[in-house]
């Protein structure tokens, strides 16, 4: 690793663990000065790597240095970190520079006393990297055991695992970690305004992209070999998770129909309203801050659509509507803890009392879409949580305060088949990654009485 890229990627570690960026915004302040498309990849993959595991990177630098990772200088626990990463995860680059590297970056980092500690600690991971002192994983249940297993081995935050243990038992906690540690593949969704689903394969083929059918998503590929982003953006495709790509079907948009996507940006959901509708009816795309809309914007101009028109909403107070609309979509902000693989340092930015805050304003949110809609029309909630106080809990909520609304049963909605298998016992759509092998989202469908 260079240099410059060597310095790029310490400096995004820093701002991550300071809390002043996140990681997307990190990861592109930081490559902006980087030229080599090898050392921008290199980047991305150790920090990315980096915050992915970084209790388990903590709890092992704790070990060799012997002290708590707090008492340690920040620009040297950040430089122990992303080099720790590499010894363990990454054999592109040799140990020895490795080493080297850190040494030099600690003495950059204007830390020169550091430097003969920062080698003593990676030299002697080093020579225990086949015999980690990590918590084994437990032969019998024992849940303290259980949780440092799952919480520092794995890298995750007790209160989390600790939870999904309690819900849903240790093997699938397990399965659970192990899913969100993995390297997510590319997921694109075809945008059928402009080509069918085998269309799209062949075009991208042509262009060096090779994919392969989502398992659920109709209009969902997985990219195998190749980078659809380097091929001209002319909206044949859109990045979008297969969780995500679900949420719209459960809309059930239908042509000349008045919708509202309330939360629309990036707009991969909008774009699948229009396509699900023909292009014919009208869809509003709202969303909340300029920079979103901007983004929306960009989106919606890409794809084609001509059934689609965007709108700023205000962040409180009464929807300016005033015809009401045939279905509402509320894809509403919320914690983000389904997407613990595509968003690693999610997992280190949320605590658990984020959770009640994210329902309030959820069920608000709720309560200003549902003035929206007709007498039998649809509201549909959704988020990429994992957290029942965000999914369900939102909805019994709201149900409780509206005696006029009632739980759509998509069990018994037009749903593909392979997606019905998604819905649980109460009617409601949920994704569990070590069940489905997706990304964690929730999905309900509430209908309005007349």
């Amino acid at each position: 690793m260079t240099a410059p890229a060597r310095t790029a990627a310490y400096h995004a570690v820093r701002a991550i663990t300071a809390g002043s960026e996140d990681l997307p915004f990190a990861l592109a302040h930081s490559r902006r000065s980087l030229t080599d498309e090898r050392d921008r990849a290199l980047v991305a993959e150790i920090v990315t790597g980096t915050m992915r595991w970084l209790r388990s990177l903590d709890y092992l630098i704790e070990h060799f240095a012997a002290r708590p990772a707090g008492k340690l200088d920040p620009e040297v626990l950040a430089i122990l970190r992303l080099s720790t990463y590499q010894l363990l995860h990454l054999d592109r680059v040799p140990a020895s520079a490795v080493v080297d590297d850190a040494v030099d970056l600690t003495r950059a980092a204007r830390k020169p006393s550091a430097s003969g500690f920062v080698n003593a600690v990676l030299r002697s991971l080093l020579r225990q990297r086949n015999k980690l002192p990590l918590p084994p994983r437990p032969p019998a249940p024992d849940r303290a055991a259980q949780l440092a297993y799952l919480g520092i081995t794995h890298s995750h935050p007790e209160w989390l695992v600790s939870r999904w243990l309690d819900r849903h038992g240790f093997d699938a906690a397990e399965a659970w970690v192990q899913f969100n540690n993995a390297t997510p593949a590319l997921t694109v969704r075809v945008n059928t305004l402009r080509a069918t689903v085998e269309e799209a394969i062949a075009t991208l083929a042509a262009d060096g992209v090779e994919t392969e059918r989502t398992r659920f998503a109709p209009d969902g590929l997985v990219v195998t070999e190749g980078n659809p982003l380097r091929r001209p953006q002319d909206g044949l495709v859109f990045v979008q998770d297969e969780a995500s790509q679900l949420v719209p079907l459960i809309v059930g948009a239908q042509p000349g129909e008045r919708v509202l996507d309330l939360c629309a940006s990036p707009g991969g959901k909008t774009v699948a309203l229009a396509a699900a509708m023909r292009d014919q009816g009208t869809i509003v795309a709202c969303d909340v801050r300029p920079r979103r809309i901007a983004l929306l914007e960009e989106t919606i101009q890409a794809s084609g659509t001509t059934c689609v028109s965007i709108q700023r909403v205000p962040s409180s107070g009464p929807l300016p509507f005033d015809a009401p609309f045939d279905r509402v979509l509320v894809d509403a902000p919320c914690s983000g803890l389904g997407t613990v693989r595509r968003d690693p340092d999610i997992r280190w930015r949320r605590r658990e009392d984020d959770l009640a805050t994210f329902a309030a304003q959820q069920t608000a949110l709720l309560d200003r879409a549902a003035a929206c809609v007709r007498a039998d029309g649809r509201l549909v909630y959704a988020t990429c949580s994992s957290e029942p106080e965000e999914n369900e809990a939102v909805v019994e909520r709201f149900l409780a305060a509206h005696d006029d609304w009632t739980l759509v049963d998509l069990r018994r909605a037009a749903l593909p088949g392979h997606v019905q298998v998604l819905v649980d016992d109460r009617g409601m759509f949920r994704t569990l990654p070590f069940r489905d092998g997706l990304e964690a989202f929730f999905g309900a469908a509430l209908g309005r009485r007349r």
